[in-house]
């Protein structure tokens, strides 16, 4: 063997998976719910970035689940397109058929293993969970021959069960063994020492590529999955800002450029294209409602800001002071370009390039038109607030309940009333109402014109940039049959962006039943226009 062919298998073993769960992990929390459009086109991006594997969905869940696997599944171009299953026959037939038109596909099936999750989730004794796994993956495996199988609560899971559940899963046909650490209970060099365990015992290990998957509910998801890889692991399973089950997931950013900053220490590398980091999280915190802490790591607002006159001085001199990667390097360009009425079309689309945003045609055209009424109301437009107008378009592109107008009467003496205008499906509808304050009434309105028994659950108000002529950012979460949907609006009037979070929010949740119920007979009753 020469010494360049062995430099090429080195640097093939240090090659590390990156297994993208936002579609299905991710979707998962709370309020994060995205419709079917937003899914193919958070799947576009992962595809174009450079993720090895798209774990879709969840296609027993729904038939909304499984039209979005299939369809993204047929659309894919790189990308192993993932369905996720549990270990009954239904589920993984299930999972094969979604995922059947794409080119690489694979069929994730999970099992628990540990003693607290036998006993009481799955009710069953070690010997029953150890058949079940062989026949899990025996099934998967006739459909397709990339079968990745999980242990439920692998870290908390004995490691004499483990170790035979593992050996078991490949023998079968596992290709990919995934060992969780499913309640983000785990410690760095306690699963970097539990990959080599697994390895060093499990007979066959090498037959497999192992994986990881860790969340955040002690803050260490990422430094998990990098010790697990330093143990052996060459999966990362990770999402778009860290979203997912409870504190969430490992964020897939982090771990790209903790690897890409610290190869010294951390040999590995990925197929990511960094420099569409930016553009991802800004596009998946637009689709769920959830927004960007500002100090995040690597995509935040502030993660390239420098306040303090110490920094700023250093920078000034040499940015790597206090930068250890350049802003250019995940898709952010500093400049100096400042927005105002005055400013064409082209410097807008210069300004939503520089900040990561590629909008078709008449995404655009409504975006600029917005943000020339949004000119004429303020003086300074931050890139902040085109943030805020961007984000609410690509969010509510498809809503099928919009605001045409809305008038408010408020003040001392009351009581407060709302005048409001919908297009509910392509068709208007007005209606009047009162409540004790202005969004109260705004609210009841909405109520009024869509009916619903949903709960609201958030009400959060805050403007996106300082000064008297602000945008205000409103956050609102309803609930409803245990889902819980959570949207946002902006706008220079606080109960204008009221009304456009609540509609928000409620788009998401109509979106689950397909059509708005009883739009004829309430747009006859409640038109007073």
């Amino acid at each position: 063997m020469t010494a360049q062919t062995q430099s090429d298998k080195d640097r093939t073993s240090d090659r590390v998976i990156i297994f993208d769960t936002t579609l299905r992990d991710g979707e998962q929390c709370p309020g994060a719910t995205m419709t079917h459009e937003e899914k193919l086109e958070v799947a576009e991006l992962l595809d174009d970035m450079g993720v090895d594997v798209i774990e879709a969905g969840f296609p027993i869940a729904s038939e909304g689940d499984f039209a979005a696997v299939n369809e993204i599944a047929r659309r894919a171009k790189n990308s192993v397109i993932c369905g996720l299953s549990r270990a009954s026959p239904k589920d993984i037939d299930r999972c094969a058929e979604a995922i059947k038109p794409a080119k690489r596909r694979r069929i994730h099936t999970f099992l628990s293993t540990s003693p607290v999750h036998m006993k009481w989730k799955l009710q069953k004794e070690p010997h029953e969970v150890y058949e079940m796994v062989i026949g899990q993956v025996t099934r998967a495996r006739s459909h397709t021959d990339d079968v990745e199988w999980s242990a439920e609560d692998g870290t908390r899971t004995e490691h004499d069960f483990l170790c035979r559940c593992v050996e078991a899963a490949i023998k079968a046909g596992a290709t990919t063994i995934n060992i969780p650490d499913t309640v983000g209970y785990t410690v760095p060099e306690e699963y970097m020492a539990l990959f080599k365990m697994v390895r060093e015992r499990v007979p066959n290990s090498d037959k497999a590529v192992f994986s990881v998957h860790c969340h955040d509910d002690l803050g260490m998801a990422v430094a998990n999955s990098l010790a697990g890889v330093a143990g052996g692991a060459r999966q990362i399973e990770c999402t778009i800002n860290g979203i997912g089950e409870r504190a969430g997931n490992t964020a897939l950013e982090e771990v790209v450029m903790a690897m890409q900053v610290r190869n010294d220490v951390m040999p590995y590398f990925t197929g990511i294209k960094p420099a569409m980091l930016t553009r991802a999280s800004k596009l998946v915190s637009a689709v769920t409602s959830f927004p960007v802490q500002y100090n995040k790591a690597i995509v935040g607002r502030n993660a390239f800001a420098h306040e303090s006159g110490i920094h700023q001085d250093g920078m000034l001199k040499n940015a790597q002071t206090y930068e250890i990667m350049t802003p250019e390097t995940v898709g952010v360009k500093q400049t100096s370009l400042v927005m105002g009425k005055h400013s064409g079309r082209h410097a807008f689309e210069h300004k939503l390039e520089e900040l990561g945003y590629q909008l078709q045609a008449n995404q655009l055209e409504d975006a600029f038109v917005r943000f020339k009424a949004l000119a004429d109301k303020k003086k300074q437009i931050y890139d902040e607030d085109i943030e805020a107008l961007v984000d609410e378009e690509i969010a509510h592109a498809h809503d099928r309940i919009k605001i045409i107008s809305l008038t408010v009467i408020a003040g001392t003496m009351g009581p407060q009333s709302a005048t409001l205008t919908l297009d509910i499906e392509g068709k208007h509808a007005t209606t009047q109402s009162t409540g004790n304050g202005p969004v109260d009434a705004i609210f009841n309105a909405v109520r009024a014109l869509v009916p619903h028994e949903a709960k609201l659950e958030l009400y959060q108000v805050h403007a996106v940039t300082e000064g008297t002529d602000a945008q205000a950012e409103v956050s609102v979460r309803l609930s409803e049959s245990g889902r819980a949907y959570t949207a946002k609006g902006a706008d220079p009037d606080t109960l204008v962006a009221s009304a456009k979070a609540y509609l928000g929010a409620l788009n998401k949740l109509t979106s689950k039943s397909g059509r708005v119920p009883g739009v004829e007979n309430r747009i006859h009753s409640t038109d007073v226009g």
